[in-house]
């Protein structure tokens, strides 16, 4: 009996005997979706973590066993479930014995489109499927075809980083709906405070995923509608514009640095550091707040304040993050009433006016005027001067009115 590529037969008949592999979760739903499949997850009934590594797979699970196959290193776990034994989503006792059946691990999913299985013996060589063969016990297929975002069983407000999950996949799915007694048990896990003991770490986990999907404003809206968000960041106000910005920044497969920024610029740094977020995404979002107005007011500055703007955001040095910066500034631009389809031509004149600084020589120049025994100081103003005459003749090419 082959499966994915690991004979059980290897093992003793009595040992391989019940062991049953199957393709669950996104794989199978992104699948009927028609979408690309990006991670395949696996679920093993009836064996035990010896069997497992007796067939080579390597044990990486810290709260439940979890494998990476030998070869693929894709993530196979024993089925299991779960029983609520305190708040917060870490309050779990879970069992993983070879007893588990699918139908028992199917049913501790969040989301119905979440819980459909194939077994592995199904799969053709290309890890399709026929319809037909999957199992569906909660009718996520129907939810599928439907749109529809609906929770398995109660046991969905036991762990409060489901509702995050929701966000997440209705920012994924734009055209999905959050089922009517999914939202109503979201508003009551609020409610009941479940939400409060979601760490911070999680929190930014399943934020940041969200903002890199198709439509983020999606995830803010479902967050809002069932009362978690004002408990999970207590100091953004997602206003119109706010969500437009994020959404256009997504239509410009932005980096998440920019869409962070977009939507959190006008935070305190001391909430940046509570979210835990990167530094790349809260240095861009505390240079954001404070250079953006005058790179709105950019577009008729001479060398000289187009100069100050560049040393002041740092440009000169970290190119990459200023075009990072004037992207977020052009979606915060076009994300106003009216501004949605008007240029923002200061992007490419600053963008331009950088390259003309960094097309300089500065090494050389550096090295001249040391050889000639000036100061530091003397070659720092060197340099200076020269990018300003590099900047100043650039002007002059491109708009002869500056």
């Amino acid at each position: 009996m082959i499966t994915c590529g690991i004979c059980v037969g290897t093992l003793a008949e009595d040992k391989a005997r019940t062991m049953q592999i199957y393709l669950v979760g996104g794989a199978v739903r992104d699948a009927l979706l028609g979408l690309h499949i990006k991670d395949r997850d696996w679920v093993v009934v009836g064996a035990t973590p010896e069997q497992m590594t007796a067939l080579g797979f390597l044990p990486v699970g810290k709260d439940f066993p979890v494998f990476l196959h030998p070869t693929t290193r894709e993530e196979y776990a024993l089925a299991r479930t779960e029983r609520k034994t305190a708040r917060g989503y870490r309050g779990f006792a879970i069992s993983s014995s070879p007893d588990v059946t699918l139908e028992q691990d199917l049913s501790r999913r969040d989301l119905t489109v979440n819980a459909i299985a194939v077994a592995a013996d199904c799969l053709r060589s290309d890890l399709s499927f026929d319809p037909q063969d999957l199992i569906d016990p909660h009718q996520g297929l129907q939810d599928v075809a439907n749109k529809v975002l609906r929770h398995v069983t109660l046991a969905f407000c036991e762990d409060p980083v489901r509702i995050l999950r929701v966000a997440r996949l209705a920012a994924r799915f734009s055209d999905f709906s959050v089922a009517t007694e999914t939202q109503q048990l979201m508003v009551e896990m609020v409610r009941q405070g479940e939400a409060d003991h979601l760490v911070a770490e999680r929190v930014w986990q399943e934020l940041s995923r969200g903002l890199m999907e198709a439509r983020p404003s999606r995830m803010l809206a479902v967050l809002v509608d069932c009362g978690a968000l004002v408990k999970l960041l207590p100091q953004l106000d997602p206003s119109p514009s706010l969500l437009r910005a994020i959404d256009l920044a997504a239509q410009l497969l932005a980096p998440l640095p920019v869409r962070y920024a977009c939507l959190f610029h006008v935070k305190m740094e001391s909430d940046m550091k509570a979210q835990r977020v990167p530094v790349e995404c809260s240095e861009l979002a505390a240079l954001l707040e404070r250079e953006q107005n005058r790179i709105d007011r950019s577009a008729e500055m001479g060398a000289p304040e187009l100069l100050q703007l560049l040393e002041a955001s740092d440009a000169i040095r970290k190119p990459q993050r200023f075009t990072q910066l004037l992207l977020a500034c052009q979606c915060l631009a076009q994300s106003l009433p009216g501004g949605e389809h008007s240029p923002y031509p200061q992007r490419g004149r600053l963008q331009t006016a950088l390259s003309a600084v960094l097309e300089l020589n500065s090494a050389s120049i550096s090295a001249a005027a040391l050889a000639a025994g000036a100061s530091g100081i003397e070659v720092g103003a060197l340099i200076r001067t020269a990018r300003l005459e590099s900047l100043t003749c650039h002007l002059a090419r491109s708009d002869p009115s500056v």
